[in-house]
């Protein structure tokens, strides 16, 4: 396994921890480019929780982006000083983030994660639950206001925003609907579908498939065996 680009994602990048937060990570690695043709292929993806670290092989990691995928698609927007490994070819993925965009697969990717969100939160009840699951409750909603947030100002001008800037509203949005107010969610939710539909986006209806294949055909050259010296 060669790490190409790993970061801190999460409520860390965004603003959003607390002092119980977790600290998550993802990355892109390369898989030797010769154990694709073995009998036992590399894996796709490696998981950890502790620590909370997810890591997808170069070629699913693309997929996952090409599909809007918020979590992977977030790694090659972070702030600088959530990335703590940059490879060259971390760097060239970076450099070709916009490249993954599509006008249709950001609409569906971020308003499908939101309503996955707001799914959870109905099958809360009425607000009168333990405090762990009003927790939980409260973070459903920041989710589903991040998703919201980010989604609409990616579809209107083609930048996703990780940092967010004022990172108390969206605290304070989840205390109320944790506090049995799923109506403001719901309201939330149904604004951002309104606004996709009058958004003028920037970006095209289909991603640069072209750019991402060169850059993953560049790390499958760079990760095979090295010609033996006569």
């Amino acid at each position: 396994m060669h790490l190409l680009l790993s970061g801190i994602v999460g409520s860390v990048a965004y603003g959003l921890a607390g002092p119980g937060s977790d600290v998550d990570r993802i990355g892109v690695f390369a898989a030797p480019t010769v154990a694709f043709h073995g009998l036992h292929p590399p894996k796709q993806s490696v998981v950890t929780t502790d620590p909370d670290v997810t890591l997808h092989e170069a070629g699913k990691y693309t997929r996952l982006a090409l599909s809007g995928n918020p979590t992977a698609t977030e790694l090659m927007w972070l702030p600088d000083d959530c990335y703590e490994t940059r490879t060259e070819s971390g760097e060239r993925l970076v450099a070709i983030r916009s490249a993954f965009l599509s006008a249709p697969r950001v609409r569906d990717a971020f308003l499908g994660y939101a309503s996955r969100q707001f799914r959870k939160l109905e099958s809360r009840g009425d607000g009168t639950f333990s405090s762990d699951v009003r927790r939980r409750t409260a973070k459903h909603a920041r989710h589903l206001a991040r998703l919201v947030h980010q989604g609409r100002h990616l579809y209107a001008t083609g930048v996703l925003e990780i940092r967010l800037a004022d990172p108390q509203w969206f605290r304070s949005f989840g205390e109320r609907v944790a506090g049995g107010d799923i109506e403001v969610a719901r309201a939330l939710l149904a604004e951002a579908e309104r606004d996709f539909d009058e958004i003028r986006t920037p970006l095209p209806d289909r991603p640069d498939e072209a750019t991402v294949e060169r850059w993953l055909l560049d790390v499958r050259a760079a990760h095979l065996p090295a010609a033996p010296r006569r």
